[in-house]
């Protein structure tokens, strides 16, 4: 998703998804452990099992998603998709997906768009304007001041630090992510979220009239297990129900 909204209406928007299942969580794991199942050496999977445990994964779910994962139990093998296309009105959208079935996966992606006004397009076709970045939250209402960000995350090599109403989005290359998580933890500085993202570096302003039927596509490709994340190049917060 492009970053709007207020940290409460992002808190709510992820709480509901949360809530709906547990099985994008268990998927997550169980693929980040592949590249080794102890979160102290493997910080994918640390991350992965912080957002697990944040959304309320009991822990024997995520003990069994990281055996499955190093292949201490059978388990089925995801793959990791990447759907790229339009909604209505001509906002770019960019759905990441992890699935034991490609074509279920991508029959309901593309169901998704066109029952909603959107077109599926090729790899590709919208990826050119969104830009990956590592990306942490910090809540204002915590006391954290962009001061401290910029001296404990520039540090760490994050390159920007943005602020919004009622926080401040740090920005950093994906291959530094981990050290910049790691530094901010060290400093006692907590995060609202942090993970790696396409951020848009163009957006696109859709009509008003075309904003519902933007918002049911969002609401019915993350109802999908398979759907890990979806991101639009959106100038208007599709989250914020109005």
């Amino acid at each position: 998703m492009g970053r709007h909204g207020t940290i409460a209406g992002r808190k709510a928007a992820q709480d509901s998804k949360r809530a709906a299942s547990f099985t994008k969580y268990a998927r997550l794991i169980t693929v980040a452990a592949k590249a080794g199942g102890d979160p102290d050496y493997n910080p994918t999977l640390r991350t992965a099992i912080d957002k697990a445990k944040a959304a309320g994964l009991p822990n024997d779910n995520i003990t069994r998603a990281i055996k499955k994962g190093t292949g201490e139990l059978a388990g089925e093998t995801y793959e990791e998709l990447k759907f790229e296309g339009y909604g209505a009105g001509g906002v770019a959208v960019i759905v990441e997906a992890l699935t034991d079935n490609k074509n279920r996966t991508t029959s309901s992606v593309k169901h998704a768009f066109d029952k909603f006004g959107g077109n599926l397009g090729t790899p590709g076709c919208v990826s050119y304007m969104f830009d990956t970045k590592g990306v942490l939250v910090f809540d204002k209402e915590t006391g954290v001041t962009e001061d401290q960000l910029m001296e404990v995350a520039l540090e760490a090599g994050a390159e920007d630090i943005v602020e919004y109403e009622d926080s401040f989005d740090v920005l950093c290359p994906p291959d530094v992510f981990n050290d910049v998580v790691a530094a901010v933890k060290a400093a006692g500085l907590e995060t609202v979220e942090a993970d790696v993202e396409q951020v848009p570096s163009m957006t696109s302003e859709p009509d008003p009239s075309v904003i519902g039927q933007l918002r049911k596509m969002i609401e019915a490709l993350e109802d999908d297990d398979d759907v890990q994340k979806v991101y639009t190049n959106s100038a208007v917060d599709l989250y914020d129900e109005e």
